[in-house]
């Protein structure tokens, strides 16, 4: 029976280390529906790996042992809601792994990021259940029975984002919002600026490490940077948030360091990556702005997955030119 790579098993390892600042602080301000959510997206994963490996009659041991069904259980969990309906973590992590991973022939052939791809699944099956996060900290009893409670439990009880709130509102000014609405924190999304700070702080240790180089996460950083600077209208009612605000706010950081970083579905080479997250950083903002979803962060991961060949292709062409 082959070994896994131990390369590629490192690095997961590595990743999963990295994510644990951003998981964390998710623990911190959310509870046990976090550990909840990443209990069941890890079994999803597991178990939804070993059985269509075993299916296309593949050694199901080795592939497990790489720790990549590991690290999309990891960011699925980090994306999604917490405290969920149970189902959802478990269709999340199941459409992963069967639509994003092991339909294309598993680790190393996945045109799309496969975390994105079952986080696009359930925001576009159960938009509601995906809109809303808890906004105090649950004991675990609690976080419990709201993981297996109805969605009308769920919905009462959890609160909008900083980024439904934005999207909606037409009457209050910028620092009316910062200054009263629980939505709100210092700088961006209550709690969630803790969060982009976290998985910032785990993204530089792995660009330090040398795990990925600095083009996409800088590229989809300044992108959405520029675009959010070039539409900013000041803090009136009908503002669309400081470039401030959307770096802290969402899942900003997951997606420059975690997730456009990931090389199968990325871009070869560096212009093509920092291309590569020039373009999810700017379609991050539109959807966001004028899109039908609050973050679109997921979306834009996949159109750039898309491009990612011509990227390649263009950015080949024009080295080549080059004297």
């Amino acid at each position: 029976m082959p070994a896994p790579d131990p390369r590629l098993r490192a690095t997961m390892h590595l990743v999963l280390l990295a994510c644990a600042p951003g998981l964390l602080v998710l623990f911190w301000l959310h509870g046990w529906g976090v550990l909840i959510n990443l209990l069941l997206c890890g079994a999803s994963a597991l178990a939804s790996e070993a059985l269509l490996l075993r299916w296309r009659q593949r050694p199901v041991a080795v592939a497990l042992a790489d720790g990549s069904a590991w690290v999309t259980a990891i960011l699925l969990s980090a994306a999604l809601p917490a405290n969920a309906p149970w189902w959802l973590p478990v269709i999340a992590a199941s459409a992963a792994i069967g639509l994003g991973k092991q339909a294309y022939g598993g680790v190393g052939r996945n045109p799309f990021n496969p975390a994105m791809v079952g986080y696009a699944v359930v925001l576009l099956s159960f938009p509601l259940q995906m809109s809303h996060w808890p906004g105090q900290t649950a004991g675990f009893s609690h976080s419990l029975s709201l993981s297996v409670a109805s969605s009308d439990q769920i919905d009462a009880w959890a609160s909008p984002t900083l980024l439904d709130v934005l999207r909606h509102n037409r009457s209050l000014t910028i620092d009316e919002l910062f200054g009263n609405h629980p939505a709100f924190g210092h700088w961006g999304g209550w709690g969630s600026e803790w969060v982009n700070l976290a998985f910032l702080l785990g993204g530089l240790v792995l660009l330090q490490r040398k795990v990925f180089s600095w083009h996409a996460p800088v590229g989809l950083l300044g992108g959405l940077f520029l675009f959010s600077l070039l539409a900013w209208n000041g803090s009136g009612s009908d503002s669309n948030g400081s470039p401030l605000l959307h770096l802290l706010s969402g899942s900003t950081m997951l997606a420059a360091f975690f997730i456009a970083t990931e090389p199968v579905s990325g871009c070869k080479r560096p212009l093509a990556r920092l291309l590569f997250g020039f373009g999810a950083g700017l379609l991050i903002y539109l959807i966001r702005t004028w899109g039908s979803f609050a973050d679109g962060t997921a979306f834009a991961i996949l159109l750039m997955n898309l491009a990612a060949p011509a990227l390649d292709r263009w950015a080949q062409r024009r080295e080549q030119v080059q004297p």
